[in-house]
């Protein structure tokens, strides 16, 4: 077994071989240990230790054994409590609420070793043993529940996290301005219920007296009695996002008092990102793991450059505004390369850097120059409907990182895989990085993320119109007849979508087979907590217009949506037919090279087999792997 020394105490055997008597945090964590800085427990408990705080980590603690969680003793200021890299409920189930198979945050990938909604149950194992002692959230589970959200595998209105599991804040976001600041109070001496003035923040309390000017959400009584009450409260979140003009949020929960949102922290600086990032990590996961052969999530990052933060897409189905927000942060290249240059001296690295991005990868800065002083925009998206006049395209210095880091020794390939906004690239006059792009970053295919061909649709997903995706299809292939490559676009599709009717999900299908290749697997639309896609799931409104938005929320079809984009196979065939039938569409059904199923012998109509295609078919297309549901694809 590898040598810990190098992680923080993931036992108590190693605290004490440190000489201490006593962690000033305990860190418990729903995914295992793994010291990397794609991995939320890494990031801020090395942070923490940067600052001379004492941070011991407890992972996957039994939560039906209080002890476990006492592992550690009493912590001097706080625990922190955090679900892991994805919401729990998203980790654990597929969408159609089936338990997932695998753990990928979990040694070896197994299941069954964090528990459903683990930042509750975390917190009332804390409360069982340590009734005083403060508890701070943190992580995308605790971020993105942060105020009453739909819960989708409860189906219903929940409360805010902080009300359900008695803790004392939350600390949203990406966390680094916020806990610092928490710690910096703690140590001060400061009781956790008087902590309610730091950004990024989220506290109960009994009376709005501390509030600074808040801006009163509806209740959640009267949310969970009128859906549209959610509608309107949802907006009016989505509008406060910003660090520059966000206003505090406060919601009633009568006899419970009220819960209060700060508004975020400020973006970190390029200075601070790139100290941030170079924190101690080892990069790996801890040695206790490697008899259950690690953990699989770090095979996805090991070898991948986070060179940003933040998004400006503005996909609804994506909850990057309520997590990482709109505006654009990014690392300096000499931090970039120095970190490349670190890892082609790993012995197991083999010459390919698998990624450099981010929640997009050519997003590198703020969408315009108002931003870091005035903020984003709080009623119109830069991309779409239209590209804002504004809006700042420029991929030159993303260009010139990627030169420098495929000209490392030991570098054999640099790839581009955490996506592209293919509109945003549309924009830009220069060719240039297309052209590389095409050249050297991609291997045979680029997936893309048009999500669907129904302009309806696409507006409810705050994308921009088929037609551009199009053009940028064309376009890409021009660049591969430039180069004398013979590479593909190859799209993502989401069913079920709100706005998607069965309609549309034809539609969609005959694109599909226009392209001559079928979806090995179908992205099915999933209601995760704080996303506008979700909203509009469970009020069937649309937040922003308040126009309403047609929903398919019966089982059944979405399940024919979803086997509309798979209508080759077998199993699907009854389901592509009831759906053609529903729509209207049986010209869909016989022997024209446009046809998707073939006549059933017996009727002459029916569901007797599916037309063949004549174009080659690509392999090996699937939703993009990332490590939590605020990831998005672009």
């Amino acid at each position: 077994m590898r040598n810990s020394e190098a992680f923080l105490p993931l036992t108590r055997e190693e605290m004490d071989r440190r000489g201490w008597d006593q962690a000033d945090f305990v860190y418990v964590s729903g995914d295992a240990y793994v010291d990397h800085s794609s991995f939320g427990t890494a990031v801020i408990s090395r942070l923490l230790e940067h600052y001379g705080y004492r941070v011991a980590i407890a992972a996957q603690p039994d939560w039906r054994d209080p002890q476990s969680i006492a592992v550690f003793g009493r912590p001097r200021l706080a625990f922190l409590v955090s679900a892991g890299n994805m919401d729990s409920m998203v980790n654990h189930y597929t969408v159609a609420r089936k338990r997932r198979s695998q753990d990928a945050y979990s040694p070896g990938g197994q299941t069954g070793l964090r528990p459903d909604r683990a930042c509750i149950v975390y917190t009332n194992l804390i409360r069982r043993i340590y009734k005083d002692v403060p508890v701070i959230l943190g992580g995308i589970e605790a971020s993105l529940r942060r105020l009453a959200h739909y819960d989708y595998w409860a189906d219903r209105l929940s409360r805010s996290i902080l009300v359900d599991s008695g803790a004392d804040l939350i600390s949203y976001g990406m966390g680094e301005h916020s806990i610092l600041a928490i710690a910096q109070a703690l140590e001060s001496g400061l009781p956790v219920k008087e902590i309610t003035f730091i950004p990024g923040t989220v506290y109960r309390t009994k009376d709005l007296s501390r509030a600074a000017n808040p801006v009163l959400l509806p209740s959640y009584e009267e949310m969970s009695a009128d859906p549209s009450a959610y509608a309107r409260s949802f907006a009016v979140q989505y509008r406060n996002t910003d660090p520059f003009n966000a206003k505090t949020l406060a919601e009633d929960y009568g006899t419970r008092g009220y819960v209060v949102q700060n508004p975020p922290s400020k973006p970190l600086t390029t200075q601070e990102m790139d100290d941030v990032y170079a924190l101690p990590y080892t990069g790996l996961a801890h040695p206790s793991y490697d008899q259950a052969g690690g953990v699989p999530a770090l095979s996805e990052v090991r070898f991948s450059l986070t060179s940003s933060r933040g998004c400006f897409g503005g996909c609804s189905f994506c909850a990057l505004t309520f997590h990482e927000g709109r505006i654009v942060q990014c690392r300096s290249h000499e931090a970039i390369l120095r970190e490349a240059q670190e890892m082609t001296r790993q012995p197991d690295f083999k010459g390919y850097i698998h990624d450099v991005g981010g929640p997009t990868a050519d997003f590198r800065f703020p969408s315009c120059e108002k931003q870091l002083t005035a903020g984003t925009c709080p009623n119109r998206q830069c991309l779409t409907p239209e590209p804002c006049p504004r809006l700042k395209v420029d991929h030159s210095d993303y260009l010139t990182l990627l030169r420098r880091l495929r000209a490392l020794p030991g570098v054999k390939k640099v790839f581009v895989r955490s996506g592209i906004r293919f509109d945003y690239l549309l924009q830009d006059p220069d060719d240039s990085f297309l052209e590389e792009l095409v050249r050297f970053h991609v291997s045979g295919q680029l997936r893309v993320a048009p999500e669907h061909v129904s302009d309806r649709v696409l507006t409810c997903m705050g994308k921009p119109g088929h037609q551009v995706y199009q053009a940028f299809v064309r376009k890409f292939d021009q660049a591969n007849a430039k180069a004398g490559l013979k590479q593909y676009a190859v799209p993502y599709f989401m069913s079920s979508h709100p706005g998607c009717t069965l309609k549309d999900a034809v539609r969609l299908a005959e694109y599909v087979h226009g392209m001559g290749f079928m979806p090995e697997q179908v992205q099915d639309f999933y209601p995760t907590p704080s996303t506008l896609s979700t909203c509009m799931y469970y009020t069937g409104i649309h937040p922003l217009t308040g126009e309403k938005v047609y929903v398919p929320r019966d089982p059944h079809e979405k399940a024919i949506q979803r086997a509309l984009m798979q209508y080759r196979l077998p199993e699907n065939r009854t389901l592509v037919l009831e759906g053609l039938k529903k729509a209207d569409r049986m010209d869909l059904v016989g022997y024209g090279p446009k046809c998707l199923l073939r006549p059933d012998r017996g009727t002459g109509r029916g569901s007797g087999g599916s037309a063949p295609h004549k174009k080659k078919s690509i392999r090996n297309i699937h939703p993009r792997k990332h490590s939590g549901q605020a990831g998005k694809r672009t």
